[in-house]
């Protein structure tokens, strides 16, 4: 069997995703927020004070995950966490006023780069891109 590196596909997705991360990563570096950071920001701008569990489950990432970042952006002042009443175990996610400030900052350049990515690529391919890739995430789960 000859096997070479062009042919595995998950290869060539892991490089594309090194390279938009990495370019992401320094447009959002003024803003003190890294790029998985600012994907929890997004899920709280759409939807303050959600649990970290359900923030997780939005983003498909472990607790442990979603936990470490929820403390780091708390550390950077731009979350709160406080106690569910409901679930002593759970921990609800709130922005603070320097998080809702953010936004106006960071949408523009998420915007932008969505823009930039999706650049000559028409919205039949993009929802083909989107079904493959929910396929290939599919067969590993």
């Amino acid at each position: 069997m000859n096997i070479s590196i062009e042919s595995y596909i998950s290869i060539f997705i892991h490089q594309t995703d090194l390279t938009l991360t990495n370019y992401v990563k320094g447009k959002l570096s003024p803003y003190n927020i890294a790029p998985e950071q600012n994907l929890i920001m997004m899920v709280l701008w759409e939807r303050d004070g959600l649990t970290q569990n359900e923030i997780g489950q939005r983003l498909n990432k472990d607790k442990t995950n979603i936990a470490r970042m929820a403390y780091s952006l708390e550390r950077k002042g731009f979350v709160r966490r406080a106690g569910c009443p409901e679930d002593r175990r759970s921990q609800r996610v709130y922005l603070t006023e320097e998080g809702e400030l953010l936004k106006e900052k960071v949408l523009p350049v998420a915007e932008e780069f969505n823009q930039l990515v999706c650049r000559g690529i028409t919205e039949e391919e993009l929802n083909t891109t989107r079904k493959v890739l929910s396929k290939m995430r599919d067969n590993v789960y």
